[in-house]
């Protein structure tokens, strides 16, 4: 058991969005420690949001990353020797943080030539409320909500 909570880490902004949601994000989508192959991947991604949407790309991703977070998640509780999935309502961060693992693990499963194309594809897909990100967000919701009678459970 840990004696106290661990001091959280300050996120540093990354270079061209000043945004440090951006390199949370960066840092989920890095391979073994490789940050600066990770944020021209990142980049060029946005690079091809920029070229084919004609929108503001930092505003594109904000808005699939939105798109993508999960309000509700269901928990396992044994309770009286029976196993219940029981809907809880999820921490911000932790939203955030799962919202970038799905985007990241659903742009690595795409097809496509090259991740920064996947990625690209995927945040273009989970702004417009399509992708296989938002669709796990929508199954969630359903499983919570096909759960909430054992929602008085709760710890």
């Amino acid at each position: 058991m840990r004696k106290r909570k661990p001091k959280l880490r300050v996120i540093q902004p990354d270079p061209r969005y000043k945004d440090p949601l951006v390199t949370q994000f960066v840092n989920n989508l890095m391979l073994e420690g490789k940050k600066s192959t990770a944020f021209t991947l990142f980049y060029d991604a946005m690079d091809k949001i920029k070229e084919r949407t004609e929108q503001d790309e930092h505003a594109v991703w904000k808005k699939a990353l939105n798109n993508a977070m999960p309000q509700v998640e269901v928990r396992s509780r044994r309770i009286g020797g029976a196993t219940f999935q029981i809907p809880t309502e999820i921490p911000a961060k932790r939203k955030v943080a799962i919202g970038m693992k799905w985007l990241i693990k659903f742009s690595r499963q795409r097809s496509g030539k090259g991740m920064a194309e996947k990625l690209a594809a995927e945040l273009i897909a989970a702004s417009k409320g399509e992708g296989s990100a938002v669709k796990r967000k929508e199954d969630t919701h359903k499983m919570a909500e096909s759960n909430r009678a054992f929602a008085h459970f709760r710890v």
